[in-house]
């Protein structure tokens, strides 16, 4: 008699996938302004201060202030002082007129903004109305980033904002891991790409374009290998021809047990499958393995269902964490926040439920009203998923755990 083997939790399968990951090592130099999404292969430390020099923060005049202890000093202006030009050393009993970012010039040690003071008709003498305190306003060098110091670490998911650091202290290309090589293909026979007629009992292949987006969004080489038919042979083929120069394989359908599911035995004929179903809903059937290869390393192997949402929803609980970390990035669980139900869910599964819900005007959320796995629709709409635990009922009221999507989709 065969025992059936309990379902894997989702922390316990994410768990799994995450520690069969052997990370890409290859480092190849990109311009910086080329490295929009790639991983930081190597710390990057800063080789000057941050602000170089003390500058200024506003426009305004750069005083002495024990020239201005009066509160209504009122003082010549000796000179003009531009972003990107070095002024004159400040003479007792004069300003500098400065503006936002130019230099401190020697023996200023404030600056007040031009608001608080009234310069005459020819701007050769201002009136300073407060009393400056030593440092006012000044930006000191080294305040942001001090020389020597590691900005950005090995493993970061280069964002906007880390290429605008590293700009800032003057990296002009930095080493990352070379991008992730995924290939795709799509089973089931009912297939058909948008444009073309759509037969009785076809559908068209919206995963095909769901998962080629979020593959790309990951930064991924995508090679897709179109629809596969639905036969054994065909399935087993498709495997060796995705397999060669791949770090990883995804597919959609046919991972469940109907007759036309080939995706398991195909994958157990090419190589091992570690991995198969999952208590979650929607998601249950999803295959974790690897394929045999003779010219490298083994591929890796994620086939997600066939419906939809629960190809959506498998990817970016799953296939996103392990593509970061093979991609040699730091990765960490998506956030999750407790917010109010505005709904009723009295019939829970047994398996951990992903919802799809948005917020509403009333600071809650609210629930799609078909949580059908084949309704795509629900992830437009929403705004996250719900992580509902199994067997939990849900009341008007409860306190509930959120995914935003920019958690997931980042």
């Amino acid at each position: 008699m065969t025992i059936k083997k309990p379902m894997l939790s989702v922390q316990d399968a994410c768990d799994f996938l995450l520690n069969a990951v052997r990370p890409i090592t290859a480092i190849e130099r990109v311009p910086t302004l080329q490295a929009n999404g790639r991983v930081l292969a190597q710390d990057q430390a800063s080789q000057l201060d941050v602000p170089p020099m003390d500058n200024t923060q506003m426009d305004g005049y750069a005083v002495r202030a024990a020239d201005c202890v009066s509160g209504e000093a009122v003082l010549a202006v000796s000179q003009r002082i531009p972003a990107g030009h070095v002024g004159l050393p400040l003479a007792a009993g004069t300003v500098a007129r400065i503006f936002t970012g130019a230099l401190i010039p020697q023996g200023a040690d404030a600056v007040v903004m031009q608001e608080q003071c009234e310069a005459d008709e020819t701007g050769s003498r201002v009136t300073v109305r407060t009393s400056p305190q030593a440092g006012e306003w000044i930006r000191r060098a080294g305040e942001d980033i001090k020389s020597g110091s590691v900005i950005l670490s090995a493993g970061t998911r280069l964002r906007a904002q880390e290429l605008g650091l590293a700009a800032s202290v003057g990296l002009a290309d930095l080493p990352v891991f070379r991008k992730c090589r995924v290939a795709v293909f799509f089973t089931g026979d009912e297939l058909t790409m948008p444009g073309e007629p759509l037969k009785p009992g076809a559908i068209y292949n919206s995963n095909r374009f769901m998962l080629r987006g979020l593959l790309e969004q990951l930064g991924c080489e995508v090679t897709d290998l179109g629809n596969v038919p639905d036969t054994l042979e065909a399935t087993r083929d498709a495997l060796r021809r995705a397999a060669s120069g791949h770090d990883l394989i995804v597919t959609s359908g046919g991972v469940s047990v109907g007759e036309e599911d080939h995706i398991k035995p195909a994958v157990e004929a090419e190589g091992r499958l570690n991995m198969w179903q999952i208590a979650l809903k929607p998601g249950k059937p999803l295959a974790f393995g690897e394929i045999t290869c003779t010219d490298q390393r083994d591929a890796f192997f994620i086939g997600l269902p066939g419906n939809p949402v629960s190809s959506f929803v498998t990817f970016l609980l799953f296939v996103r964490p392990f593509i970061l970390k093979l991609q040699g990035a730091v990765v960490s669980p998506p956030r999750r926040y407790m917010v109010r139900a505005d709904f009723s869910w009295a019939k829970p599964d047994r398996r951990n439920e992903f919802l799809r819900v948005r917020f509403n005007d009333e600071g809650g959320v609210s629930l799609f009203p078909n949580q059908s796995s084949a309704v795509l629709t629900s992830t437009v709409w929403g705004d996250g998923l719900l992580d509902n635990p199994p067997g939990q009922a849900i009341a008007p009221g409860d306190l509930v755990r959120f995914i935003p999507f920019n958690e997931l989709l980042a």
